[in-house]
């Protein structure tokens, strides 16, 4: 049998490059190799949306990205984490079993405050939410990046508690820290973040995407622009760029121009894929999805409860 994955995504607005190559990609890569469960994170998104028109519209358009890309709903589990009450029941439960000083040291928490921030009690729990979508479905891998291993460490953590409290009911999970999947910079040098506004759309059109690549600031103290070439390392082998970095030294607007190319090579077949995908094939996944997660997390729901003693 094939071992179990994990992974999630918040529905939190039109995806860029950075989240393609950090994200979606290598899941699509490796999905095929296990038991891929893949979850839209709408309930972990309320921690800072407050729009619900513009959340179902994030929620329709995630699920287009990950098929537009190549992730087939027949060999993935792809569902909503609100269509399954129990992430919710089993979050309450780890959390009558951790700490506040605990769930004071995430990293999300922490920058909020550090920055002056408002942090919510959603956002303060949201580690234990994230742990009860990990465990429910005795995952056996979560992907992640470097950045993210508190995640996992934190799912573990909260497995841990509950067997020593009640027995062993959870396996630990492990992360799975993809390899060459780093920091993808953006036009300004910064990690790319919808955030900090220095995204190049992964699904815009060529001129959207042309007036975000030629925004990358680049530095006139060398020959080679390092923020351009950082991005066009995502899409060419270092030999491909040695030879063009060298024919056009000095030429940013000529490197900018071969990079915007490069980027509508790859995005053009997706974003029409994308387009042909309509917002009831969307509901018929996730209706599909919702229902083979549901019986797997009711099952895992149902041992817990009468691990607890709620169950008479």
């Amino acid at each position: 049998m094939k071992k179990r994955l994990f992974t999630g995504l918040q529905p939190s607005g039109a995806l860029h490059i950075g989240n393609y190559f950090g994200a979606l990609k290598p899941f699509k890569d490796i999905a095929g190799d296990y038991d891929s469960f893949l979850m839209i994170a709408d309930y972990h998104s309320l921690t800072t949306m407050r729009d619900a028109t513009t959340l179902r519209s994030n929620i329709i358009d995630v699920v287009k990205d990950y098929i537009a890309i190549g992730v087939e709903p027949d060999e993935v589990t792809i569902f909503k984490q609100s269509d399954v009450p129990e992430h919710t029941e089993l979050a309450w439960i780890f959390e009558c079993l951790v700490t506040v000083p605990f769930l004071s040291q995430a990293h999300a928490y922490k920058d909020k405050v550090a920055k002056g921030l408002e942090a919510n009690a959603g956002l303060f729990n949201y580690p234990m939410l994230m742990a009860a979508d990990i465990l429910l479905y005795d995952a056996d891998v979560v992907p992640v990046g470097e950045d993210q291993r508190q995640h996992v460490e934190y799912a573990r953590e909260a497995a841990t508690k509950f067997n020593n409290a009640y027995g062993e009911t959870f396996v630990p999970p492990q992360e799975m820290v993809l390899k060459g999947v780093g920091i993808v910079a953006g036009t300004d040098g910064q990690k790319m973040s919808k955030s900090y506004k220095n995204t190049i759309p992964l699904f815009g059109t060529k001129d959207e995407i042309s007036r975000a690549v030629m925004s990358v600031v680049t530095d006139s103290s060398g020959d080679r622009p390092e923020n351009v070439y950082s991005i066009h390392r995502l899409f060419r082998t270092e030999s491909e760029l040695e030879g063009l970095y060298a024919e056009h030294a000095g030429k940013y607007k000529d490197l900018k121009e071969a990079l915007i190319e490069d980027i509508e090579t790859l995005v053009a077949p997706m974003r029409e894929k994308r387009s042909e995908i309509t917002d009831d094939d969307v509901r018929t996944i996730l209706k599909n999805g919702s229902e083979k997660a549901q019986a797997q997390a009711q099952k895992k729901i149902t041992e817990i409860r009468d691990r607890i003693g709620v169950s008479i």
